[in-house]
This record gives structure tokens, C-alpha cells and sequence, in this order.
């Protein structure tokens, strides 16, 4: 039976150093250029980050590809969903469209469709990803969930529920240990509220004193 390695995103771990995205301008696919995108979770509210890449979504099987008219974009046998091929992206941006997690990037000029494909050219010669490699607190980390199981800590969670619609990946988000699923809509719902009760508290005047040097 096949060794099947993934990558897993451990939020809590990242520092938004960037070091990912660094990295992954070095792929040869796409030189120059970051598939790796280091979000602000709150940039409002906090200064967390999270790194944002391909999920490379199994059920339903990568939505992207799926309403691609041209076929421009492929799945390998062990699941990576690939970049769509130069040679047949039409520009169409449905696939920017039908991801769920807003991964894939339309470049305008090129005309062309470009998102993370798990650094297929390294991780098929079972070398890590250029993000796994370079991350210094290990918030991208690569290798098999049983590996995962024994040397870290969180939970490891596969299936993201948007509302009533579920979506499983071969990419692992990473949890705190008491919080079972992943549920966007009932986060998002959460967050709403928490700013709704920081907008309906009365303005406060802050005096700030000077800087003792």
C-alpha cells in the first residue's frame, strides 16, 4: 500500500513571516510567483495569521476542475489537483468562482489560472513542499496523518462544513484538541456577532501618555 503524505496547516503555529511564500516563488512551475498566500484572520481585530493554499478538495472532487469547460485543469491518481494547463485555460475564471476556500489566482495578463499544485515536481519524488520546507514553526507541515498523529498535537480535520455543504480535502487543516469540525458559516456567524457587540458599545476617549525615554 502506497505511503499517502499530505500537508497540514496548523494556524495557531503560524507567525506571518512570509518564509511560505518566499519559498514557493522559487518553484519552477511558476518562478517568480507565490501560490502561497499569508492571510490576516481579523485584520481588524487581530493580528493573526494563517497561510492559505490549495486543499486540493476529494468530495466533491475539485470543484474547480469540474466546471472548467476546457478540461484545462487535472487531477493526478493520488489526488493533487493540478494548475490549469497553459495550453487550454480560456481565461474563463470559473474555476476562481467555484472554489471554496478562494484559492485559485486569475492572472490577467497571462490570461491564465494559477493556484498551488503541492509542489507535484518535489513532492512526487517524495521531497516536502518548498512551504513545508522553509517554514521555521512548522504551521505547514508535510507527511502522513499516522506521522501527524504521533509527533503533534492538535486535531487534524479533513472535512470543512460550509452550512449544509461538507467538503473533504487531502489537505488537513489543524485544530485545538477540543473543537471537533470546522464550520465556516457557524465561525463567520460568531465573528458577526462579536463585532456587532463591539459596534453597539459606546466610543470611548483614550488618553495615551507620552513616552518616557
Amino acid at each position: 500500500m502506497a505511503v499517502v503524505k499530505t500537508m497540514f496547516i496548523d494556524p495557531s503555529r503560524c507567525i506571518g513571516c512570509r518564509a511560505c511564500e518566499a519559498a514557493c516563488r522559487e518553484c519552477d512551475s511558476h518562478k517568480g510567483e507565490s501560490m502561497v498566500m499569508v492571510d490576516f484572520v481579523d485584520r481588524e481585530m487581530s493580528v493573526a495569521t494563517q497561510p492559505t493554499v490549495c486543499m486540493h478538495c476529494q468530495d466533491p472532487v475539485a470543484p474547480c476542475a469540474q466546471v472548467c469547460p476546457v478540461l484545462a485543469i487535472t487531477i493526478t491518481a493520488d489526488g493533487v489537483v493540478q494548475q490549469a494547463e497553459t495550453s487550454r485555460c480560456i481565461g474563463c475564471r470559473n474555476c476562481v468562482y467555484a472554489c471554496p476556500f478562494g484559492v485559485p489566482k486569475f492572472d490577467t495578463e497571462a490570461r491564465l489560472m494559477k493556484k498551488c499544485n503541492l509542489c507535484y515536481d518535489r513532492t512526487s519524488q517524495g521531497l516536502k513542499p518548498w512551504c513545508a520546507q522553509a517554514c521555521p514553526t512548522q504551521a505547514i507541515w508535510y507527511g502522513t496523518y499516522e506521522e501527524f498523529m504521533e509527533e503533534r498535537e492538535g486535531r487534524a480535520v479533513n472535512v470543512t462544513s460550509f452550512g449544509e455543504q461538507t467538503v473533504r480535502t487531502k489537505v488537513y487543516h489543524v485544530l485545538p484538541s477540543d473543537v471537533p469540525t470546522l464550520d465556516i458559516s457557524a465561525l463567520l456567524a460568531e465573528a458577526e456577532a462579536s463585532l456587532d457587540a463591539v459596534r453597539q458599545q459606546p466610543e470611548q476617549s483614550v488618553t495615551e501618555e507620552a513616552w518616557v525615554l
